[in-house]
């Protein structure tokens, strides 16, 4: 308890933009998470290193031609019928603002891409849904039997491309069917997976909620898919902890990867002050006009339009892929509580503790002598972590 009468507490905030520290909290514990499901540990019996694994990135489609790294579009002499030209014909690196950029605003999608953001968590659903229905016709067993002898187990993580539409990143694993204590029977090979999950990718696909506003159509996912096997070792092209580093590196990132803004847009006028690019300032307007449609209140785009539309969580897992954060946080207040000796120190708590109820929120922050202090310290973990690379390299 401080002198003043505040406890102070931790934010738990995973963006890297808002809480360095609790990001890098949160990032760890996703690391351990990922991990375990695929290496064991932390509950998980070791034997899952030997089940079919997968890394599958899944990409939103085209919603109109934008600025890439490395070699752009080609320039051609045609012009679209708003009078900009086909292609751009640099070279752009890949800190270049302009990257991600529509080539011409006037012939991008922008209320594709909108409802691609607000209907991605669906249409991963319908995915793993799918995937079942594909293992069952390859393996030539029944669509309901196929649950009875293999589970599909994943953990997915959202990223924003620089166009500002989201991907996933995906662990996929089979299991029998009691999850990762199973075996999965001898026809779950990985190379049955790897041809599942690039046909169920393929056929999965939503109707676009119906409405005047715009052509409809149906929703699904990108044409570049990637599918890794993860053979369990260190020598293969992806290592159980690169994977798991990876995927864990993004849940400290959010939309401001891609240019927007953390925080929730309450007017129109707002959206105009914004300092973002053009496109950013595109989608977020056409977030919240949708959201202002009767027949698109169910997806609350206004309430996410700082999002992009997106209103999913950053990293989901299936419930039978590994642990989970409250027993990785339990399990490091216990050791923190045995480090310190709490458990002998303070053995007689139970008899003179006092509950207080009455809490109230008094603020977020540090004090600026305070923050002075949380400066120093946090440059001196810097360095020190960055020694620390240097010296394993």
């Amino acid at each position: 308890m401080r002198p003043c009468g505040r406890l102070a507490v931790r934010c738990r905030n995973r963006r890297a933009s808002r809480c360095a520290p609790c990001s890098r909290e949160h990032s760890g514990d996703t690391f351990h998470l990922v991990r375990s499901g695929l290496t064991g540990g932390k509950g998980v019996p070791d034997t899952v290193r030997m089940h079919p694994r997968l890394f599958v990135t899944l990409t939103a489609p085209s919603f109109g031609p934008v600025h890439r790294a490395g070699d752009c579009h080609p320039a051609r002499r045609r012009h679209c019928q708003h009078g900009g030209r086909h292609g751009c014909g640099l070279t752009h690196s890949g800190d270049e603002p302009l990257i991600g950029q529509p080539l011409c605003a006037d012939c991008y999608d922008y209320p594709g891409h909108v409802l691609w953001n607000a209907t991605a968590p669906a249409l991963w659903k319908a995915f793993r849904d799918n995937l079942y229905h594909h293992v069952a016709a390859r393996a030539g067993v029944g669509r309901s039997k196929v649950r009875t002898l293999v589970r599909v187990s994943a953990a997915k993580v959202t990223e924003y491309q620089k166009r500002g539409a989201i991907h996933f990143h995906a662990v996929v694993r089979l299991d029998g069917p009691d999850g990762p204590a199973s075996p999965p029977p001898s026809w779950a090979t990985g190379d049955l997976l790897l041809e599942t999950v690039h046909s169920a990718a393929t056929a999965v696909a939503l109707p676009c909620p119906d409405s005047a506003a715009y052509s409809g159509g149906r929703l699904r996912f990108g044409t570049q898919l990637d599918a890794h096997p993860l053979t369990g070792g260190d020598s293969g092209r992806l290592t159980d902890d690169a994977v798991a580093a990876y995927v864990a590196k993004y849940t400290s990132k959010s939309v401001e990867a891609a240019g927007a803004v953390d925080r929730r847009i309450e007017s129109l006028a707002e959206i105009r002050a914004l300092r973002v690019t053009a496109h950013v300032r595109a989608l977020i307007a056409t977030a919240w006009r949708l959201g202002g449609l009767p027949e698109l209140q169910h997806l609350r785009l206004r309430a996410w339009a700082h999002m992009l539309g997106y209103r999913g969580h950053c990293l989901t897992k299936t419930r039978a892929y590994s642990t989970t954060y409250g027993q990785l946080r339990a399990a490091r207040a216990d050791h923190a509580r045995a480090l310190a000796g709490a458990r002998d120190l303070y053995a007689d708590w139970d008899s003179e503790t006092v509950t207080e109820s009455a809490w109230r929120f008094a603020g977020t922050g540090h004090t600026p002598a305070e923050a002075l202090i949380a400066a120093g310290i946090a440059e001196d973990l810097a360095a020190n972590r960055q020694a620390m690379r240097e010296e394993q390299r």
